[in-house]
Parts: structure tokens; sequence; C-alpha cells
């Protein structure tokens, strides 16, 4: 780089390398990923259907019985207007329903995106392909758990 003119050929050498979305789908016509959230790992398939969603086998109002689940689990579709559109299959492990719920919304999101390349922008707008990264803090010795202390006595 020895004068100013090279600047202008160095940046359209990356604006030509921006990251290309491509479409990521099976012999079956599925999409695959795996959603995470705390200690809980979501395997999700997307497929086109009717908008059955199936949950370790069973249905997901009776996987998670709680509507504030159900809520979460349904918000990517429901922002991404793709109701009833797909079936989608969930194999969830680890965790408490809640972090499952998060995987399995997490997972849900980044299928849509592969099968579905131009879903990307209302999802990301929407904070569903971001890993929530919080998970519990180890407890430390000398405390009775992660940052508490024991009672204090002065005598």
């Amino acid at each position: 780089m020895a004068d100013l003119s090279s600047l202008k050929d160095l940046g359209t050498a990356q604006e030509a390398s921006a990251p290309v979305h491509v479409r990521k789908v099976d012999a079956q016509g599925r999409s695959y990923a795996t959603g995470k959230r705390k200690n809980a790992i979501a395997r999700v398939w997307v497929k086109p259907g009717t908008g059955k969603i199936t949950v370790n086998g069973r249905d997901f109002p009776v996987y998670f019985a709680r509507p504030v689940l159900q809520m979460i689990l349904k918000q990517p579709i429901v922002a991404a207007a793709r109701v009833d559109q797909f079936d989608i299959v969930a194999t969830v492990t680890g965790g408490g329903l809640s972090g499952q719920a998060g995987a399995v919304r997490h997972g849900i999101s980044k299928a849509l995106t592969y099968f579905e390349p131009g879903l990307r922008s209302v999802l990301k707008k929407g904070g569903f392909l971001t890993r929530d990264s919080r998970v519990v803090e180890r407890k430390k010795y000398g405390k009775a758990k992660a940052r508490r202390s024991f009672q204090f006595s002065k005598r």
C-alpha cells in the first residue's frame, strides 16, 4: 500500500467477500440446526408441512405444558410469518424445561434461516439467532454458593 489510490481496490475486495447465505437442505427436503441455551441442547429438523411441532416424540403442548414456554417456542415462526407452513421435529436433552424451550427456539430459528435464507434479517432483528450465553456460575470453595458467604458472627 504505497499511496491512497490502492485503498480503493482494498474496499472492493472486502465487499466481494461478504458472507452469502445459501439454502441448506438434505435429501428429504429438511433443514437441520442445533440450538443451545444454558445446559440444554436441541437438535431441530424443519420441513414443509402443516405446522405440527413435535418435541422428543410428543406434541409440544404436552411436553411444554406452561403457556409461556409454548409462546417462546412459537416466537420465531410467528415473527417470520410462517405459521402452519412447517413441520418441526426436535430432540432436546439437558437442562430444565425453560432452558430446553430456549434451545428449541434457537434451533428453530437457525433451521428456518437454513431453509429460507431470506428470513435471516427478520429473525436476526428479533434476537432469535443469538445464542444466550448465560450459564450458571460455578460454586467457589469457602462460599455457600457461587458468591454467597456464610453468615458472619463476631462471637
